[in-house]
């Protein structure tokens, strides 16, 4: 016969809905910077760059040397990894446009999304800064699982006027909205601003109900621009693009700061799980550069390629998960990609894999408690697709970067022993070659039309 309190526990356990009997209270907070690259973080050994905050939260946690964004460009970056697909899967497999109104389609109706799935747990969930991912009714971050969004919908605004605009007589637009309501903030810098609302996001939660934060900044994404209390923490001797960059980065950097001690002063630190990572690698665009030359205040060191590349340098990214408590700190330079985030954490949460995703769940091998899952990836942006096998990614096509033109020869790396890709191995390792190839074409007729 149970006693007292055993019936206490029984009766408190029948009141709470099935999911939450079943898993621990976790949050989530899902950080994406734009345009930054792997050697833009003194973490990863940019030691002209400052980023004590990114820095502690890749030590407290996980921090990935092998990680992949699903795309080397934002849009079907963004999509993969809210998604849980491969952005052909998702209907997004190029950069949208950005246009005034209502016309981009993006995401489609009824898609699944991390925040659809964890509101169906109970999650409170909220989108702060760039979209991206198409402004059609059905497009729109309400309508793909966010309860709440703050933030723009183009692919960049400028960081005080908070307006879209680009060279060669496109359109020049107001862009900044908290749910469907336009919002005139100006001159607030765009990256404190999105801090701001992440900030009071995170103040207002309790522990009664779970939440999921999807927090995408602008930065360090052209147009270049920062406060000059940013630019005074480099010296003016440094290449005057990359000290803009940096302290762009450094702005980044304080806000990933503000957002941990927030939730540190609501006592969430043990009960939230924060991913960090940054959409694709540093760009090459003349548009981000001061004089209009190839951009090179972003770093992808040691990576080969920019932006727009299916070279390491395009969509190796900086990546880092942490939960204390949970998730061991070690850094981990096993291969994966961003589309694996989202059946990763409705795993944490107790939730299973929905159907037609392509990711892996990854919650059993960051605890520590199974072997990394060892599966082939693949990517297809802009006449380059590629697969990674091991050590081994085999392209069919390659560009250096968005924009410039591509080289239409196969290549086969060898990254273990050539991480920065100079030489092509595929004289040497036909059969390989041959192997990925059979690879690729199997996957391209598996991918949903």
């Amino acid at each position: 016969m149970l006693n007292r309190r055993q019936l206490l526990r029984v009766a408190a356990g029948a009141a709470l809905p099935a999911f939450a009997q079943a898993r621990r209270q976790v949050n989530y907070v899902v950080i994406v910077a734009d345009d930054l690259g792997i050697g833009d973080l003194a973490c990863y050994g940019a030691g002209d760059m400052k980023t004590p905050h990114l820095d502690k939260l890749a030590a407290d946690g996980i921090r990935f040397t092998d990680w992949h964004a699903g795309s080397p460009v934002c849009s079907p970056s963004r999509a993969s990894l809210l998604t849980g697909k491969y952005p052909q899967n998702c209907g997004i497999p190029q950069i949208l446009f950005s246009k005034p109104g209502a016309q981009v389609p993006g995401l489609r109706k009824g898609e699944t999304t991390l925040p659809g799935e964890l509101r169906k747990l109970g999650y409170r969930t909220a989108a702060i800064g760039k979209w991206h991912l198409g402004t059609t009714p059905e497009s729109r971050p309400t309508s793909q699982g966010f309860q709440d969004f703050f933030g723009f919908y183009s692919g960049c605004i400028d960081y005080y006027s908070h307006r879209f605009y680009t060279l060669g007589g496109d359109a020049v637009f107001h862009d900044l909205w908290r749910n469907d309501v336009e919002v005139f903030a100006e001159p607030q810098y765009q990256t404190e601003l999105l801090t701001r609302e992440a900030v009071s996001f995170v103040e207002k939660q309790t522990t009664a109900q779970p939440f999921f934060l999807y927090l995408a900044y602008g930065a360090p994404h052209y147009p270049m621009m920062a406060p000059e209390k940013y630019l005074n923490r480099f010296p003016a001797s440094m290449d005057r693009d990359r000290r803009l960059h940096a302290a762009m980065v450094a702005a980044l950097d304080d806000a990933v700061g503000e957002v941990r001690a927030a939730i540190d002063a609501k006592g969430l630190a043990r009960d939230t799980c924060i991913f960090f990572m940054s959409d694709n690698g540093a760009t090459h665009e003349v548009r981000a550069d001061h004089l209009a030359r190839p951009y090179e205040g972003g770093s992808n060191r040691p990576y080969r390629g920019w932006k727009g590349s299916l070279f390491e340098g395009g969509m190796r990214i900086p990546a880092c998960i942490t939960w204390p408590g949970t998730l061991k700190p070690r850094v981990e330079a096993s291969t994966s990609a961003a589309m694996n985030l989202l059946p990763t954490l409705l795993a944490f949460s107790g939730a299973a894999k929905p159907s037609g995703i392509d990711g892996t769940d990854l919650s059993a091998a960051l605890k520590q408690t199974a072997e990394w899952p060892s599966s082939s990836i693949f990517w297809d942006y802009d006449g380059q697709t590629a697969v990674r096998s091991g050590k081994w990614k085999y392209l069919t096509a390659y560009r250096e970067a968005l924009g410039l033109p591509l080289t239409a020869t196969p290549w086969l790396s060898d990254l273990a022993a050539d991480p920065g890709e100079k030489n092509n191995v595929i004289t040497q390792n036909a059969d390989v070659a041959s192997r990925l190839a059979r690879e690729v074409e199997v996957w391209r007729q598996r991918l949903k039309p």
